[in-house]
């Protein structure tokens, strides 16, 4: 059975937002690896169409862009989107029941399957579905933003901290 996980760069203040910060290029490498070692990734609708940039090579990408491209296209893509009726390769659009779906997912593959988006690891944690919650935490404040928890979260239990270069920490909770 597949783990769920949802894992985002974090704000100090709790926003998520690919515009204001990024990895560092050590951090990055650490996506590469954790893209290339995942079952696959559950998008909602934004955060799909946002990632679709991976799918075609982009000129000036290092070894590292191209790396994480080719791990991403390499793995299955699940889609969440009442308003999408196609999606790109090595993707399939799931359906209205999320619950059923989800659900039959986790029981049909096997490893971790990376949740993507605030909205979609909301909804997906009010089912009881998310098995970890990974922040990336970054010493940045943004004041504004989307959260990282876009609704209350029950009670969630340390697993691990991990210092990845020097300055991010990657806190790993379970629901409690």
């Amino acid at each position: 059975m597949a783990r769920l996980v949802f894992g985002m760069n974090m704000s100090l203040d709790g926003y998520v937002d690919h515009d204001a910060f990024g990895p560092s290029p050590a951090l990055f490498r650490h996506f590469v690896a954790e893209t290339a070692a995942q079952a696959g990734s559950l998008y909602g609708r934004r955060l799909y169409e946002l990632m679709r940039y991976w799918d075609e090579d982009q000129p000036g990408w290092g070894p590292d862009e191209a790396a994480f491209a080719a791990a991403w296209r390499r793995q299955p893509k699940w889609v969440v989107s009442r308003t999408l009726t196609e999606v790109g390769p090595n993707a399939t659009l799931l359906g209205a029941d999320l619950e059923a779906e989800v659900r039959a997912l986790k029981s049909a593959q096997k490893g971790e399957i990376e949740v993507a988006g605030p909205t979609l690891a909301a909804d997906l944690g009010d089912l009881g579905l998310i098995d970890e919650y990974r922040i990336y935490l970054h010493p940045v404040a943004l004041g504004r933003g989307t959260p990282f928890f876009a609704r209350a979260r029950p009670r969630l239990q340390l697993m691990a901290t991990e210092v990845i270069d020097g300055a991010v920490i990657r806190l790993r909770y379970e629901p409690a």
